[in-house]
């Protein structure tokens, strides 16, 4: 099996690769019958020349290669026609921006098999750059309450050298009592739940949480049946959720006069319930300040996410009485900051991209080079010219 890890073209341009020069070295190693071609990139964290030492070839021509390894969207006019591609196309939800993704992919008869998609038959997410997302999203609401308040600093993630130079900031840093809420029970919440052990964050029950305020900094952790009820009889069921979310009703708005700082990690589509409507910023008690978007849907479960911030430019104000978008880290409460990165991991591109590799390589390689995969089949979002059985509901959106 030949493998290409393709260039990513979007702008702006994402740093990550799913496989480290190391890691394709080491499989070559490992799988005698598989090789790996890297097209050239200047925008990788690993440059070229470190695949180059690892004795990878590098070339412009990807052709020859049956499977075909990115991260983010690949552009309409490099798609290969008749190859199995493996990205985060962002289409599984009818998003509309990539709709001529979606028809281009039908139109040249691609295997999509997305990222997002591959899952254990529990539905559980086997891949993705989540536990990243959420220390840098961590990290990103923690430093926008600290400048905005002027009560602390910390270094922007993306202008350090990796995770390790991230926890080493946090040691000269001690937090004041302030009350965070993190939502959310996959990989970002784990990232989240990360950075606030490093930063001695103490975790608290919902209820106390609820009841108490605190001389030292502190969180819960909003999942389940802490954050849903069902209408009627105020039960939680996994399952039943899953199947009926529009069923059921988030219990988030009565911490809304308890929260200094919102995490937000959940998945989210439009039948479930939003952890707040937009009428709600002004309540008189609304408390909330900062607001870390990791999910980051545009008016989804945080209804006053108007839209991605940059990495560059990563936190906008939004105005509690017009709800119009504003200057942040003003030291005011009539404006709440907003951080609604959508690309967070590549602020730690090495290691977000170190992360992704290990698991490819140890739950999905194996798999690929498989006669037959279930989890790969699950994933494949349309092969053939055609919507596989599993995403036939996308049939407005991608013919």
């Amino acid at each position: 099996m030949l493998i290409g890890l393709i260039r990513e073209r979007k702008t702006p341009p994402d740093e990550r690769v799913p496989l480290t020069p190391r890691q394709c070295a080491e499989i070559q190693l490992k799988y005698p019958d598989v090789k790996i071609l890297v097209e050239p990139s200047p925008t990788r964290c690993y440059s070229d020349d470190e695949y180059r030492m690892e004795g990878l070839t590098l070339t412009d021509d990807l052709s020859s290669c049956d499977v075909l390894l990115g991260v983010k969207e690949v552009k309409i006019d490099y798609l290969i026609p008749g190859k199995t591609y493996f990205f985060f196309s962002h289409t599984k939800k009818k998003q509309p921006y990539n709709k001529p993704l979606m028809q281009a992919l039908i139109a040249k008869h691609i295997r999509m098999i997305d990222y997002e998609c591959l899952t254990h038959t529990d539905e559980q997410r086997i891949l993705g750059f989540g536990i990243f997302a959420g220390i840098v999203g961590a990290h990103n609401g923690l430093l926008t309450y600290g400048k905005k308040h002027e009560l602390y600093e910390l270094p922007a993630a993306n202008k350090l050298r990796g995770y390790n130079e991230l926890i080493q900031a946090y040691e000269k840093i001690k937090l004041p009592p302030v009350k965070i809420a993190v939502t959310g029970s996959g990989k970002v919440a784990s990232g989240v739940i990360d950075v606030m052990t490093r930063l001695d964050v103490e975790p608290v029950e919902p209820e106390d949480f609820f009841k108490h305020d605190f001389d030292y900094p502190v969180y819960a952790h909003f999942k389940g049946k802490a954050l849903y009820a069902r209408k009627g009889d105020g039960t939680f069921h996994r399952d039943d959720f899953h199947a009926h979310p529009e069923q059921y009703t988030c219990l988030f708005p009565q911490y809304l006069s308890k929260t200094d700082i919102l995490m937000n990690g959940i998945y989210w589509d439009k039948q479930i319930p939003r952890l707040f409507e937009k009428t709600d910023i002004q309540r008189t008690d609304f408390r909330i300040s900062v607001i870390s978007d990791i999910t980051c849907d545009t008016d989804g479960s945080v209804p006053i996410n108007v839209g991605s911030s940059t990495i560059a430019d990563p936190v906008y104000g939004i105005d509690r009485s017009t709800m119009e978008k504003v200057a942040p880290f003003q030291n005011t409460s009539d404006v709440i900051d907003v951080m609604a990165v959508d690309n967070l991991p590549n602020e730690l591109p090495r290691d977000a991209s170190q992360y992704f590799g290990v698991h490819f390589e140890k739950y999905i390689l194996g798999e690929l080079l498989a006669e037959n995969s279930d989890i790969l089949a699950r994933a494949t979002i349309c092969e053939n010219g055609k919507l596989t059985s599993y995403y036939e509901y996308l049939s407005d959106y991608a013919y």
